[in-house]
């Protein structure tokens, strides 16, 4: 019963169905390719090569992970490590990563929708042709709880490399030598239909340790919802007669550190004030200071603010702390609900809270089921990062046909994680803190 360019009305239906026969359940996971049976992943140095992700890039630099899948999550990506040159063993950087919610509110106040855990997100996997994923490998899926349960097995899961450009460039004076590098990254994605969208969930880990986490909204607009003539859309087509219902689309990741191996990170958060001159100061002063977030937390991104995940267990070469900043994108926070009014919320982990609203698992009386209720004071021991980051979509005449991708997602760029530019070139790699004059 697979659901094609339905309205999500009709991917309803077809749930109803599904959990009728028996099919629809909690967090279901699924196995890779079709001659494997449903399991979980296994830890990195023991999941089996059909679960296994390993990509060494043309600098040097190796990513390692796990992968498994959900009917609602889709991906997820689990023991992830990072290897870059000059380190001896990997780096651990996370226990697991995958989308925590995708919340569509619609601005007319009819619709809502929890992509994930009302409609199925996963159970949508798109098959992906070969000139998709050019250059790279198209890994087949077993998906739990199919929208066709006699074809549960598709290729959807692309992992290949992709370059980004510059990595760096560096040239002392206009004789001296240029040192440059063209970065790479490994991209790992799926693309997921929830009626008339398509969602292509992105993961990009770059040779410098930077990840990239994006989703992009393509597909279609969906017909049924030409009936903004109220002023809450956009004329699509011949003249002003068929409007666009606006809405947004609030994308949620559910991150679990695990920082050198072990859950026991800690959670820094950093802000600078700028004031005016001092007495007889040429310029402004900056001053940042440092907050210690040792309890749950649900923050709001302010100018010259930010988190970092910060490691108990390792450090690097110089005898840093290593930590991962977390790198907000674009943003347009929607305060219609009290999950989506912050744009970061730090929890202490609980097996239970796996979705950032209508989650669907029990976790006791009083919890509640959206990721605001479970910021209640609790001691950060093994924190649990949430990011939300919104798109208001405002429906234009090129959004068909068929829709652009529109892209909303963040980063986790790599702080004290080694010495030095991990892709430094040997020439420059005596050159660790001070730089002397002339060298």
């Amino acid at each position: 019963m697979r659901v094609n360019r339905s309205s999500r009305a009709g991917t309803r239906t077809a749930v109803a169905a599904l959990a009728m026969a028996g099919l629809a359940g909690g967090v279901t996971a699924g196995a890779g390719p079709a001659t494997a049976q449903p399991r979980a992943a296994a830890p990195a140095a023991e999941c089996s090569a059909a679960y296994r992700i390993e990509q060494k890039l043309a600098s040097g630099t190796t990513w390692r992970m796990c992968w498994r899948y959900e009917s609602k999550a889709g991906l997820v990506l689990e023991n992830i490590s990072y290897q870059p040159p000059g380190e001896t063993k990997p780096i651990k950087v996370l226990a697991s990563a995958k989308l925590g919610q995708i919340h569509v509110p619609y601005d007319d106040g009819k619709n809502e929708y929890d992509d994930l855990t009302s409609y199925f997100f996963g159970s949508g996997l798109m098959e992906l042709s070969p000139g998709e994923c050019p250059g790279g490998k198209i890994k087949t899926v077993r998906v739990p709880e199919a929208w066709d349960p006699a074809h549960p097995d598709v290729k959807g899961l692309c992992t290949t490399t992709r370059a980004r450009g510059h990595a760096y460039r560096m040239q002392g004076d206009t004789a001296g030598k240029v040192y440059q590098a063209q970065g790479t990254d490994l991209l790992v994605y799926t693309v997921n239909q929830v009626g008339w969208y398509e969602y292509m969930t992105e993961w990009r880990f770059q040779d410098d340790g930077t990840i990239n986490m994006n989703v992009g909204a393509t597909g279609s607009l969906a017909p049924e919802d030409y009936d903004a003539g109220d002023g809450r859309g956009w004329p699509i087509g011949k003249g002003a007669k068929a409007y666009a219902t606006s809405h947004s689309h609030n994308v949620f990741w559910r991150l679990n550190f695990a920082l050198d191996g072990t859950a026991k990170d800690r959670i820094e958060q950093y802000d600078s004030k700028v004031s005016a001159p001092a007495a007889g100061a040429p310029g402004p002063t900056n001053k940042t200071t440092r907050t210690k977030v040792t309890k749950e937390l649900a923050g709001d991104a302010k100018n010259m603010r930010w988190w970092r995940v910060v490691s108990n267990a390792g450090k690097n070469k110089d005898g840093h702390a290593r930590s991962y900043e977390i790198v907000p994108g674009a943003t347009s926070k929607y305060p219609g609900r009290a999950f989506t009014k912050h744009d970061v919320y730090f929890t202490e982990y609980n097996k239970c809270e796996q979705y950032a609203s209508n989650n669907p698992l029990n976790c006791g009386a009083g919890a509640g089921k959206s990721v605001d209720k479970w910021v209640n004071g609790q001691t950060l021991k093994n924190p649990v990062v949430w990011m939300n980051v919104g798109f208001h979509h405002i429906a234009r005449d090129e959004d068909q046909q068929p829709m652009p991708v529109h892209w909303q997602g963040f980063s986790l760029a790599p702080r004290d994680v080694t010495a030095m530019n991990p892709l430094t070139p040997a020439e420059l790699a005596d050159q660790n803190g001070h730089v002397q004059s002339g060298s």
